[in-house]
């Protein structure tokens, strides 16, 4: 009986050839859609899963608010692991990973610069999952100066990973032995590394200096709680000091939830957004029930053509149980060729949407037979509840007017079907609106003025620290090329999210200061703000032939100033510490700057506070300005200047526009992903547009004949057929409208700086939604209206 039914099922997909494969079509667009959103939603929650003890795993952060500023960092001091494991039964272990483990590896005369190196404890392989080839977990770190390599990392040092064992290494000219080497480390991971080293004996740091991430293991998942609780005797005992008073809390962040959940000060690597998950497995169900609409819809509208059957099979005693079995075997049918077809163009699709994503999926990311069993699970389900409401319906008809080809009222289902439609386009405006803010505040972002010229200025780290002693003599010669127009020194890269921060007070009596500020902390020379161009606001820049500035000046930034409500600030002078003999360290603000972005514009420009260098090492970062004319040779040049200080490290410069524009790579990817879908939402909406209009010219092929043998013109016939689903898209973008600007505005709240809302771009959204479906509908329209109406009143 069932084979009977796919049978009968195949027989009409063929006989309808046109609906059966606008029906194919769009359905396997939505599962194909469906299921790369899926694959890609799978991956973003499946980090730092492969981890054994998961569950068990958290991360220490810190956050902390007082009068003067807040903090929330991912970071802590050294001595926390130490502390927690000592004074919490429930910590099982506790590691701390130093990220600054990086430098240049020389074995023999192979030379690496390889910057993705920690140090950490021995212990992280008790609470990480790592799988050996070569070596022994138990004391791979137990002693200084020991290393574990990744195999990627031990085969480009020697070849075979094999032989890496026991081998001593140099890093920056500091031998390291070798003790074991590791598989690469997963890429669902929210930190990766190609080499682990062992942190120094008796490694700790001040309880104030944070710079390593703390990391612990529980016997129990729910003990996190109990030590959260104790969160303000851990700041008493350890942290509070000769601080004023401030709200503290050391949080304890699930492994888990960290590359999706975390956005602090400091993250140990890039992390990912929830809210891109949540957005894009709703776009995903859309998109998929959108193409299952427009199956809906087409069966429904096609009820007509077939009540005779249904009439004749009830007649010779088919009940409704069988009707309905027959429908699902139509839509079953029709559904499993689709998802077939889907796979087909996954596969063809997936290079691409890898690069757009920066992934790597693969569509059988969950095994061969998993994904066969979940293919078909999936056909089956998405079969059955896509012919629900056409086999109810159709089985439905009483056999006597259904012999007679009488439907009865069907202005429920006409009802019914107008508000799938209106859904389908509800979807497809909040795409096209959504895809249009988020193109305005990227181009935003990317164009608007950030206090400084950003153009033409590249800036390198300078690795050497030998090299970092003859900065004057670096800029002496670079400045002899005229397409070097300026060369300035900081101590960070700024572009990056990772300038330090820390408490400026501003009292001078030695004593700290509970309205001290959090302020962002930039070392720079005299050069740094003439070639950035930064404008100052008030008093003067630093200068090399003041001997005082080196120790004594200080210049912030109008932010600083107008967040301590000074009206002058020049002239002042403001504690910054203490010296090794308890004398109060005093420093005088010389200059004030206007507002420039140090962070991308998801940060508010912070109060800041720019001091000189205090020693050659500072100096690690320079900043050149070099004319439009002949960059290649002006970049060559540069390499061939710093050569000569820096024999071993080759240069790598970035343009700082650059820099910025990488913190925006995220949005941009995700906002390409969006607008991709939007399209493929469009012309799968489309597809069911120009199926129901086609259907209905067929119906009313007599009607039009006789209409245009009394006078009606291609314009009047083409406004009959299209006029009710044109409403239906305007209904749609009244509706639309709102729940977009609700969304955006949502996500706009991620950008400290922002473009709004404009109404406009929801009216553009509904017109765009609007033009597409009178070109999808108008097309077919004048397709039935030019037919000769003498054809049309023969036909039968």
């Amino acid at each position: 009986m069932l084979r009977n039914y796919f049978k009968i099922a195949w027989r009409n997909l063929i006989k309808h050839k046109v609906f059966s494969l606008i029906n194919i079509c769009g359905l396997a667009t939505g599962v194909a859609a469906f299921w790369l959103i899926t694959l890609y939603v799978t991956d973003e929650l499946s980090y730092d899963r492969y981890n054994a003890k998961a569950d068990r795993i958290f991360r220490v952060v810190q956050h902390g608010d007082w009068n003067g500023g807040k903090f929330n960092l991912a970071v802590t001091s050294a001595p926390y692991a130490p502390a927690l494991k000592n004074d919490y039964p429930e910590v099982e272990a506790a590691i701390r990973i130093d990220a600054e483990g990086g430098g240049k590896i020389t074995y023999g005369d192979k030379q690496i610069n390889e910057g993705s190196m920690f140090f950490t404890d021995n212990a992280i392989f008790n609470v990480f999952t790592y799988h050996f080839l070569y070596g022994e977990a138990n004391n791979a770190l137990a002693k200084p100066q020991s290393i574990v390599l990744t195999q990627t990392l031990a085969q480009a040092l020697f070849g075979n990973a094999a032989d890496a064992v026991d081998k001593t290494i140099l890093i920056e000219n500091t031998p390291n032995t070798v003790t074991a080497v590791i598989d690469d480390v997963p890429v669902n991971s929210h930190f990766t590394f190609k080499a682990l080293r062992a942190l120094p004996a008796g490694y700790t740091t001040p309880w104030g200096n944070a710079n390593v991430y703390t990391y612990i293991l529980l016997k129990e998942h729910d003990d996190f709680k109990k030590i959260e609780a104790g969160s303000d005797a851990f700041y008493n005992k350890y942290l509070k000091g000769g601080r004023g008073a401030r709200h503290y809390k050391m949080e304890l962040q699930p492994l888990t939830s960290i590359h999706l959940n975390s956005n602090l000060d400091y993250e140990i690597g890039s992390n990912g957004n929830i809210t891109y998950v949540y957005v894009f497995g709703v776009v995903a169900l859309l998109i998929l029930a959108i193409a299952v609409i427009n199956y809906i819809n087409l069966t429904t509208a096609r009820s007509s053509v077939r009540i005779k059957e249904v009439g004749v099979r009830k007649v010779i005693g088919s009940s409704k149980n069988q009707l309905m079995l027959m429908f699902f075997a139509e839509s079953v049918l029709l559904t499993v060729i689709a998802t077939l077809l889907a796979g087909m163009i996954i596969q063809l699709a997936l290079p691409y949407f890898n690069q757009l994503s920066g992934k790597s999926l693969i569509l059988l990311q969950f095994g061969l037979t998993k994904t066969a069993g979940i293919a078909i699970a999936f056909a089956l389900v998405t079969g059955i509840l896509s012919g629900l409401y056409p086999a109810l319906l159709l089985s439905g008809f009483a056999t006597i007017p259904a012999m007679k080809g009488q439907t009865g009222s069907q202005a429920s289902t006409i009802l019914f079907r107008k508000s799938l439609v209106v859904f389908q386009f509800i979807v497809t405006i909040v795409m096209i609106a959504g895809s249009c803010i988020i193109y305005q505040q990227l181009h935003y972002v990317m164009n608007k003025d950030l206090g400084f010229n950003k153009a033409q200025v590249l800036t390198f780290h300078i690795s050497d620290k030998s090299a970092r002693t003859k900065i004057a003599a670096i800029k002496n010669q670079l400045l002899q090329n005229p397409s070097v127009e300026s060369v300035g020194v900081a101590g960070n890269p700024i572009g990056n999210n990772d300038i330090g921060s820390g408490d400026f007070n501003i009292s001078s009596d030695g004593k700290p200061n509970a309205e001290s500020k959090f302020v962002e902390n930039l070392i720079v020379d005299e050069d740094f703000i003439p070639t950035l161009q930064v404008k100052m606001a008030k008093g003067r820049n630093f200068s090399s032939a003041m001997a005082t500035d080196q120790k004594d000046a200080i210049i912030v930034n109008e932010t600083l100033v107008n967040e301590l409500g000074w009206k002058d600030a020049v002239g002042r002078l403001v504690r910054s510490g203490v010296d090794q003999d308890g004398k109060v360290i005093t420093q005088k603000i010389i200059g004030v700057v206007k507002d420039f972005n140090t962070y991308s514009l998801q940060h508010k420009v912070a109060p800041m506070v720019m001091r000189m260098p205090a020693a050659a090492n500072d100096e690690d970062n320079l900043y050149v300005r070099v004319s439009k004319n002949n960059i290649p040779a002006t970049l060559n040049y540069i390499s061939k200047i710093y050569g000569r200080f820096d024999i071993e490290n080759k240069v790598e410069y970035h343009f700082l526009d650059q820099n910025f524009a990488n913190q925006y790579k995220s949005e941009q990817k995700q906002g390409s992903i969006l607008f991709i879908f939007t399209i493929l939402a469009i012309c799968i909406a489309c597809l069911g547009l120009f199926g129901l209009v086609t259907f209905t010219a067929e119906q009313r092929v007599k009607e039009i004949g006789i209409r245009k043998v009394l006078g009606a013109s291609v314009t009047n016939i083409v406004t009959l057929l299209s006029k009710d689903l044109l409403k239906l898209v305007l209904i749609a973008t009244v509706i639309a409208s709102p729940l977009a600007w609700y969304g955006m505005s949502k996500w706009l709240q991620g950008f400290a700086y922002q473009v709004g809302v404009q109404w406009w771009v929801f009216a553009l959204a509904g017109a765009a939604a609007i033009f597409i479906a009178f070109i999808t509908i108008g097309a077919q329209s004048v397709r039935a209206a030019t037919v000769n109406p003498a054809k049309s009143l023969k036909s039968e």
